[in-house]
């Protein structure tokens, strides 16, 4: 019963976001956490910030914005921080795309695209994948509203080159090009050096992933300042207060600490990469990744079937029962004994569900 809904919201589908288990310890490899914990200086930093909760946080979380500013050559007025990447991109979506014009954005992609466009009213075109999961970069040249590309690309950790990403900003003038870069730190080259040259070039990028920070929420938007400044207008239209003390301490701190975020970016790289040649030998079918996931699939034995089979065993993995998809596991790439761990358990789902085939 949907009595007192908005009618803007009754058929609406939400994002259903990665598992979250209680009760039972897993493998956690379902939702491209980090495996390694924030730098040390975090927890100093966090603890240093609670001292008087008291007053409401900066507005305008100065320093947080100074830092990123100087890590990527900009100037403050060219940074903007949310509470997450996924509030950054929802207001995004309200400060830059218009009901009566469609955007455009991979069939094969981040599944809270759809929902942030239907819940603001916007139409929206679904532009396919090539059979390798590549991105046709010419269908997204010309007359648009805009376009949203995570670049790696979620789920596929499929990585665009630079100048794919200069061509959709020069073929787009009319329109604002987001470029998701949530895993842009494992692997793919970053789009923020072309912000200069673009006026309506946006990257979107998040402390979650790289950073070990998934549960402190923050997220910032690098870009000119005139996207900035849309973007702060909604959010000053929303909640003037969208990072805590707490979070700006946090984020602050891992993002100084740049030491740390090479060691355990590499860790994750190395793992990956090795993992990725040995999955292969086991005959599971993948793309390289730029990413800190693998996105896999067998040609004998159903993903739905391993899947069931990795949880029984206490490992999750994230599946979609999607078109073009459903055959295939996403795995976020663990530490070294989580992996080893993961190949064991998918050699005996094979093994298992091989025999079961005769």
């Amino acid at each position: 019963m949907k009595e007192y809904w908005s009618t803007r919201i009754r058929d609406m589908v939400p994002y259903t976001p990665g598992e979250q288990p209680k009760g039972r310890t897993f493998i956690k490899l379902n939702t491209n956490e980090n495996p390694y914990p924030p730098s040390p200086k975090v927890l100093e930093a966090i603890q240093a910030a609670a001292g008087d909760l008291r007053l409401y946080p900066d507005p305008e979380s100065t320093a947080l914005r100074d830092a990123l500013a100087e890590l990527y050559g900009l100037k403050r007025g060219q940074v903007f921080v949310g509470n997450g990447s996924d509030e950054v991109l929802a207001l995004a979506f309200q400060a830059f795309f218009d009901p009566g014009r469609t955007i455009l954005f991979p069939d094969v992609t981040y599944s809270f695209y759809p929902v942030f466009a239907k819940l603001y009213g916007l139409s929206f075109r679904e532009v396919p994948l090539n059979e390798r999961f590549g991105v046709p970069v010419e269908e997204f040249l010309g007359e648009n509203g805009g376009v949203i590309l995570p670049n790696p690309n979620a789920p596929t950790g499929r990585a665009l080159p630079l100048e794919d990403v200069r061509r959709l900003a020069e073929g787009n003038p009319g329109a604002v090009v987001l470029i998701d870069e949530a895993y842009v730190d494992f692997g793919a080259d970053s789009a923020v050096g072309l912000v200069e040259r673009h006026p309506n070039l946006l990257v979107v990028q998040t402390c979650s992933k790289s950073r070990s920070l998934a549960g402190l929420r923050v997220g910032f938007a690098l870009g000119h300042e005139n996207l900035i400044a849309a973007l702060e207008c909604v959010k000053n239209s929303f909640n003037s207060y969208p990072l805590d003390r707490l979070a700006q301490a946090g984020a602050l701190a891992a993002i100084q600490d740049r030491a740390y975020f090479q060691e355990t970016t590499q860790k994750i790289i190395a793992t990956r990469e090795r993992f990725t040649g040995q999955l292969r030998e086991m005959g599971f079918q993948l793309e390289d990744s730029a990413a800190n996931f693998l996105f896999i699939t067998h040609p004998k034995v159903p993903a739905k079937a391993l899947l069931d089979g990795l949880r029984e065993r206490g490992i999750l993995v994230r599946w979609w029962d999607k078109p073009r998809i459903s055959n295939h596991l996403r795995v976020t790439v663990g530490t070294d004994g989580e992996m080893e761990a993961l190949c064991r358990a998918l050699e005996e789902c094979l093994s298992a569900e091989l025999m079961a085939a005769f």
